[in-house]
């Protein structure tokens, strides 16, 4: 039986501006709108936007999409030293791939980890992202919640994870073939006291808040929307923060969102 989704394009390889590479893919046609997607932590562009029809629907929609490994996923260089990351650098490596592909201004797609990266984005970017679609934001509770010691304890001799939270990612992050769980841990710690999402201090362009109805995170993600000045909230019904994306709903609102932006509404 053949695949509802199309072959995904070679990942090409952009050198970052402290000098890692970043796995890029690029769908659709080069002349249209263009969306950057951003996937969340332990995830990739592949797993969290191909795999889930999320670039099929969006290039049907007649976009182009340019998704990223955001380093230490999927096929990018994964980094083994905290200070590789931050949200800072995270952020400059959206303004590496824009440029590299000559993109001015693009909307933003993003979930999870990406959702949080897009609104430093929108924030730090005004000119180039024009909207944003951030699912699943959470305000890094999660992550600060991480209890990195016992996810090496367990990388290194296999030791149990006790904390339930950390349980979770470490199982989760474990099931994707390819993931380096040192350097996602890494990632935890040199995010760990970083940049959080500031409801006092929101992006101004439009924004599509998505979370699922069974996320923990959703009445958290419902108050950034809220203080967002043109901030629109969708709750994706029956979903919780690790299959959310996978939502054919999700992807819908989503594409109405953005097609409200080109049809100049």
């Amino acid at each position: 039986m053949n695949s509802l989704v199309p072959d995904a394009p070679r990942a090409q390889k952009i050198m970052s501006s402290d000098g890692l590479q970043l796995a890029t893919y690029d769908f659709g046609d080069a002349d249209a709108p263009t969306v950057l997607a951003v996937h969340g932590f332990a995830s990739s562009a592949l797993v969290n936007w191909h795999a889930t029809g999320w670039t099929r629907d969006l290039t049907r929609a007649g976009y182009r999409v340019i998704a990223l490994d955001q380093r230490g996923h999927g096929e990018s260089d994964k980094p083994h030293d905290p200070s590789a990351y931050s949200m800072e650098q995270l952020v400059a490596d959206l303004v590496v791939v824009m440029d590299t592909y000559l993109i001015d201004e693009a909307v933003y797609a993003g979930y999870s980890l990406g959702a949080r990266v897009g609104w430093q984005a929108a924030l730090d970017l005004p000119g180039r992202i024009t909207r944003a679609v951030l699912g699943g934001i959470p305000d890094g509770q999660p992550l600060t919640r991480l209890r990195t010691n016992e996810a090496r304890a367990f990388i290194e001799t296999g030791a149990e994870v006790e904390d339930r939270i950390t349980r979770a990612y470490v199982t989760m992050a474990s099931a994707i073939p390819g993931n380096d769980l040192e350097a996602l841990m890494s990632l935890v710690d040199g995010m760990r006291d970083g940049i959080q999402p500031d409801p006092s201090h929101p992006p101004l362009q439009p924004v599509l808040f998505a979370t699922g109805s069974d996320d923990a995170i959703l009445e958290r993600s419902r108050s950034l929307s809220e203080a967002t000045p043109n901030g629109v909230f969708y709750e994706i019904p029956g979903r919780n923060h690790f299959n959310a994306p996978t939502s054919r709903h999700f992807r819908t609102a989503a594409i109405e969102f953005l097609r409200a932006q080109t049809h100049g509404m």
